[in-house]
């Protein structure tokens, strides 16, 4: 019986495409520079004001200093201010687009702004329902998904390899590939929310799944 995972505090869903663009598929490492150099400009400006924040897997990790204030925010204030969780949702959302993009997962030029084809949601925690010493040792807890996380990258570069030849020639992803990237791309996420975004005191699941 399969389990379900849509109340997990952190979602990422991207719809599968009917078609996709040959052409653009063939340039797309080249076509995204400018998108690249946009989330980067937009990370390193939030390392300026909002404490340190870097775009990491494909844009999803919104890291260093917030991360770091988070921790010190729950610690010592019980509270999570509500204008760091909006730019960690806000760049995750970015960064999910031009992820998606990028490991040809859709055709649609990232957006900075509309959601596009892509959904991702993260809950805003109270507060006060998180356990206050949890956030020192989530990043000690969360090593084994880790570990797993870095294999299945490797698998993850590997599956849009073989999608960029498949798209080259039929125009479509294999839905099985997609399945896995997304997978990852959602595992990835709910780790986030775990250890890095401190979201959530739910030990995030071994899955792939939704």
């Amino acid at each position: 019986m399969a389990t379900d995972y849509s109340d997990y505090p952190a979602r990422l869903n991207i719809e599968y495409p009917a078609q996709l663009s040959r052409v653009t598929t063939a340039f797309r490492l080249i076509l995204a520079i400018p998108i690249f150099i946009i989330i980067l400009m937009v990370s390193s400006g939030g390392a300026v004001a909002g404490g340190g924040e870097n775009a990491g897997f494909a844009g999803l990790t919104v890291g260093g200093g917030l991360s770091a204030a988070t921790v010190l925010m729950l610690l010592f204030r019980r509270r999570y201010p509500r204008w760091w969780f909006d730019f960690q949702l806000g760049l995750a959302r970015f960064g999910a687009r031009v992820g998606s993009y990028t490991y040809l997962l859709r055709d649609e030029y990232p957006s900075t702004e509309d959601e596009q084809a892509v959904h991702l949601e993260l809950d805003y925690p109270d507060a006060q329902a998180l356990n206050r010493w949890l956030p020192l040792v989530k990043w000690l807890l969360a090593i084994p998904h880790f570990i797993v996380l870095i294999v299945l990258g490797v698998g993850v570069i590997l599956a849009t390899f073989l999608a960029w030849f498949a798209i080259l020639f039929t125009g479509r992803y294999p839905r099985g590939l997609f399945d896995f990237v997304v997978g990852v791309f959602r595992w990835t996420l709910r780790v986030q929310a775990y250890a890095v975004f401190m979201l959530t005191d739910r030990y995030p699941p071994f899955s792939l799944k939704a």
